[in-house]
């Protein structure tokens, strides 16, 4: 291997408190489809039962009086695409990805979902070479700060989810979610997206440095206006 990049590795696994005993496990995880065959899609499998395990483990003793749906809520919220990704840029992945040169070109070292899927795939790969243990220990490492000061008010649901309860406790069929435009290099990108509930001729768009991101806005202004529609003397209730 390039010295340069060993020596990239081993700053890694300082960055991450975990030296590997099998480097290849360590150069999978960090290796996209689009490099070859010896990838890293399996590993991020695993990572992600154990991250939401580990995480699960945090949470109830953190708040040892929540209900089972608060935990759920918190945990969707720190191990979601946007929140992995702000870990695995503070690890320094993308500089040690693995890319084929087209998608190196177009940004993928720093596209959110590359970045999210290396750094599961990271810790399935401490999982495998050592245990739960040390896979445990990392992700305390990692969202222990998170989860330390996390407190109620970032509970609340997300906005998709409070806008489809919203329309199924009226009875009305779930919204739908369109990319109107991207703007912006692939490595920074904005998506605009159109949230609509045809039923009720409403339509909002959103925006954001990812689809995620662009729907979430989007639910959020659509269900501000149904929800300032609902009023008495709104048109949903006329």
């Amino acid at each position: 291997m390039d010295p340069r990049a060993d020596a990239r590795l081993d700053a890694l696994q300082q960055r991450l408190g975990y030296r590997f005993a099998q480097q290849r496990l360590l150069q999978r995880a960090l290796t996209h489809r689009s490099f070859g065959a010896d990838h890293n899609e399996r590993l991020e499998f695993l990572g992600d039962a154990v991250l939401s395990a580990a995480v699960s483990a945090m949470l109830f003793e953190r708040f040892a009086d929540s209900a089972e749906g608060d935990l759920t809520r918190v945990r969707a919220h720190l191990v979601r695409e946007d929140s992995l990704h702000r870990v695995a840029l503070a690890l320094g992945l993308p500089e040690v990805l693995r890319l084929s040169e087209g998608e190196a070109r177009g940004g993928g070292a720093m596209r959110p979902s590359i970045l999210a899927d290396a750094l599961e795939a990271v810790i399935g790969a401490v999982f495998v070479d050592g245990g739960f243990e040390p896979a445990q220990a990392l992700v305390r490492r990692l969202f222990g700060d998170v989860i330390a000061t996390t407190e109620a008010d970032s509970w609340s649901k997300d906005a998709k989810t409070e806008l489809q309860e919203w329309l199924q406790a009226r009875k009305l069929p779930v919204p739908s979610y369109t990319i109107v435009a991207t703007r912006g290099q692939a490595h920074a990108q904005t998506f605009h997206v159109e949230c609509a509930v045809a039923a009720l001729g409403v339509v909002e768009r959103g925006e954001g440095r990812s689809r995620r991101a662009a729907e979430q806005e989007a639910a959020r202004r659509l269900l501000a206006t149904l929800k300032a529609s609902d009023r008495p003397g709104g048109p949903l209730r006329s």
